[in-house]
This record gives C-alpha cells, structure tokens and sequence, in this order.
C-alpha cells in the first residue's frame, strides 16, 4: 500500500450500491428515497468533525499500540485524517448526504485518500462508541466555552455593582415596593445564579469525563484494545464502566441541557428586568443604541429588543431539554436510532445560551443607572415601614406582631393624609402609640433604611462593597 495520499476523491454518486455502503453486506437493495432524508443526519453532525478525527486518532494508535493495527497503515491513516481535517477546516471537504453522517463521511473520504487501510480503522469499534465519544467530547468542549462567557458576564456584574454599591434602587416582591436597596446589591444576585449555573455545567463535565470509546456496539470486543490508552489520549478521567451504558447513555446531554435550561431562565429573568427598568413609568436605567432599536411607525420608540430576545431564547432551552428527555424516556438498552435526535437539541442549546449569555454580558456593560429615578421609587410606597416596625421593637420592646400592627395603621394614616412616613408628623404617630419620639425620624429615610442593613449578605453599601470584592475573589480568579 502507498504510504502517500492517493489524491483526488473518487466521484460517489446518490445512488451508493447497497453492497458499498459501511452496513450493506446484508442489503440487496439501496433505501427509498424517503429513508434516505430522514436516516441522514450529515447536515447537523457535521459539527462533530474534530472530536470524531480526535477520537479516530486516539484509537488507531492504540490499534498500532497493541499490534492490531500495522505501523504502517496506522501512519496513513493518521496522514489521511489530518488532510481531512485540513479540508473540513478549509471548506472544501465533500460533504455526501448518502454517507449519512460525519463518521461516515470522513471514512469514506478516508479511503478515497488512503485506500483499503481506511477500512482497517473501525477494527475494535461501532458506530455506537464512535457517536457516544464524540457527542461526549463536543458537550464536553461547549461546557469549558460557556463556562468562561459566564465568568464573562459575572465580571460586567460585578463591575456595574462595585461602582453602584451605594446608589439606592426599590426592591421589590410582588412587583410591589418593598424596601430599598442598592443596585449593586441587586446586581450581586445574579453574580450568585450565574455561580450555582457554573458549578452545574462543572459537575456535568466530571460526570461526563467516561470514555465509551471501546464499548463497540454494546458487548465491547474480542480484540486486545486498551481502554485506559484512548481515554487517556482523549482527556477522559477514566473508560466506561459498562458496555451498555456506554453507547446508550445521555445522561450527561441532559444534564447539560438542564444546567442550560436553568442559565437560560437566569438569564430571562435579568433580561425582564431590563424591560420594566427601561420602561417610561420607571427609567431605571438607559441602553444606549448599540443594545435597542426603533419603530418603524413611532419615531420617539427605543424598544430593549435585546433583552426581549434574551428573554425569548429561554423557550428554546426549555424546549430542549423537554425534547431530549421525550427521546430518552421509552428506550430500551442499548442504542436506538432515536438517538440520532440527540445531537440537534443539544447543538441549538449551546448556540442559544452563547448567544444569549454575550447579549447580556453586552448590555451589563452598557447600561446606565438613572439613580435619581431610583432613588424618587425607592422612597414611594412607604418602603421604610419594615424599618420603623424593627425601630418599635428595638427601642419600645413591642412584640414583632404588635410592632407590626402599629406599623401598619401608621402606613394607614400616612396614606389618608398623603404623606410619607418620614412627613407623618410626630403626633399623628403618638396618637397611635404614645411612647414613639423624634428619634423615629431617624430610620425612616431610604439612606437610613439601606446603611442600617448590615447583616452578612445584606444591603449595606459597605457590605455590598465587600460582597463586590469577595465575589472578584470567588469568581474571577
């Protein structure tokens, strides 16, 4: 056999003969048409090209290794695999639907290159391991990418928040005022969901880091393979305990589905957030043109479309895992071709969450604070009547409840007269409980109510300052 490229790819119509298809030994006839578009998956998994080179690579050395395969048909094929590579990378590999998939694409684009060797790399191994590695690898690949936009957008938050951890904002429950804040403080929250959406995606990928490579179709093989060396070569922890679960687990795609899933309501839940902040009733904050756009009726409109699509996207996420697990839930051991809808999902949930988590971390950046507006919200609703049932409890002994009560039919009378608690003249509070003095007055402003805040993981500025810096600690180094 040559030990050099043989050049050109041979000309492979549609119509492939049954006998010169990998599977055809035991089919007369070729598949109808139909068959043809729905067993093709080439259009899709064609993304998996460097992880099935990756793993082709790690096996055919270990085929060399244990004498399985020849040194010299080990070299040709690892030559034929980096042209491959080289094409697919340059866009010039012919990608043939009648193959089927990328496994099979590059085996035959393989031979065309290399000859009869090409054949002698599926030695010891199926499709099914083959499919299984790959899809580990890629999920593997896309979990490090987003691990890292993450700590992206948890470093804007946590920018936005060191430099706003002292400018007031409403809190809200209910959508409904409820006591003050600072927007640092509020923009440490999702610095935290973001954290927890880190540590699923990294507990995903050790659970994940097994090698079905060697399992074959399901019962391993009777070739003197060497698990251990191709899942060393690939960067798994270890090979797959079982044979079956090997080629037939999806664990770790659902689970990274999950982990997406949750990301991606983390991410909406932000992304409605700038929608009311943006809105004309609140003008919380400003997006600058490069995050929002116009009408084409209303030419006063600067609509938040990019948080909007944000929001949208974590249907898609959602919709993917329900869609995996719909897949996953009737199968029987070991591999059906069901799985083939595996990769779909899978692939538009990390596109979807890249996309979705650099819109965010791009409008984190941009944003800016009205503190002024926030400040005017902050001290509506009488959103210091916590304040001044904790003052009644403090400093008059009162019981929570009573303390409550009291708190409550002040907020009444305020209300009635138009006033804030801070603007209820003391008699007025006297009436309702005789022993309450001036010094009232001293809790009741929002700058009061947020300073006073100091418990660990509270509002304070001074522990949103330190909350800031312990996040740095945490998270980006």
């Amino acid at each position: 056999m040559s030990r050099k490229l043989r050049g050109e790819a041979k000309e492979t119509g549609a119509g492939v003969p049954a006998a010169d298809r990998a599977w055809g030994g035991r089919f007369a006839g070729g598949p109808a048409e139909i068959m043809q578009r729905i067993n093709v998956s080439i259009d899709f998994d064609k993304r998996l090209y460097a992880q099935d080179i990756a793993g082709s690579l790690a096996h055919c050395a270990m085929l060399v290794r244990r004498k399985i395969l020849t040194a010299e048909d080990g070299e040709a094929i690892a030559r034929g695999l980096a042209h491959i590579r080289g094409e697919i990378e340059a866009g010039s590999f012919p990608f043939r639907a009648e193959h089927e998939d990328i496994h099979l694409n590059i085996e035959a684009r393989l031979g065309e290159l290399i000859g009869p060797a090409a054949g002698r790399l599926h030695t010891a191994r199926s499709r099914n391991d083959q499919v299984a590695t790959d899809f580990r690898l890629w999920v593997r690949d896309a979990i490090d990418r987003l691990e890292r936009q993450i700590q992206g957008l948890q470093a804007a938050l946590i920018a936005q928040a060191e430099r706003h951890a002292g400018t007031i904002m409403p809190g809200f429950t209910h959508l409904q005022v409820a006591q003050p804040v600072t927007f640092g403080h509020h923009l440490l929250a999702y610095v935290e969901m973001l954290g927890r959406d880190r540590s699923r995606l990294a507990d995903c990928r050790v659970r994940l880091n097994e090698s079905p490579l060697g399992a074959a179709a399901l019962a391993g093989t009777s070739f003197p393979i060497d698990r251990d060396m191709t899942a060393k070569a690939l960067g798994f922890d270890r090979p797959a305990a079982n044979s079956l679960d090997a080629v037939s687990d999806r664990d770790f795609a659902l689970e990274f589905l999950a982990a997406a899933a949750i990301a991606g309501t983390h991410l909406s839940r932000f992304a409605e957030e700038v929608v009311i902040w943006t809105s004309e009733p609140y003008r919380f904050i400003r997006l600058s043109d490069a995050f929002t756009t116009g009408s084409s009726i209303m030419p006063q409109k600067r609509n938040p479309d990019a948080a909007e699509l944000v929001r949208a996207k974590s249907g898609r996420l959602l919709g993917a895992l329900a869609a995996l697990l719909t897949v996953m839930k009737g199968l029987p051991l070991a591999y059906g071709k069901d799985m083939q809808e595996d990769k779909a999902p899978v692939f538009d949930a990390a596109d979807t969450l890249e996309l979705a988590l650099a819109a965010t971390a791009g409008m984190v950046g941009d944003l800016a604070p009205d503190a002024e507006a926030m400040h005017r919200v902050a001290a509506s609703g009488f959103s210091t009547a916590t304040d001044l049932a904790d003052w009644l409890v403090r400093v008059l002994g009162l019981p929570f409840r009573e303390a409550h009560r009291v708190a409550g039919a002040l907020v009444a009378r305020a209300e009635a007269l138009g006033v804030g608690l801070a603007q209820l003249p003391l008699e007025e509070m006297q009436r309702l409980e005789p022993r309450i003095t001036a010094a009232i007055c001293d809790v009741l402003t929002v700058e009061k109510s947020v300073a006073s805040r100091t418990s660990f993981g509270g509002t304070a500025p001074a522990n949103v300052t330190a909350a800031a810096a312990a996040a740095r600690r945490r998270f980006l180094q």
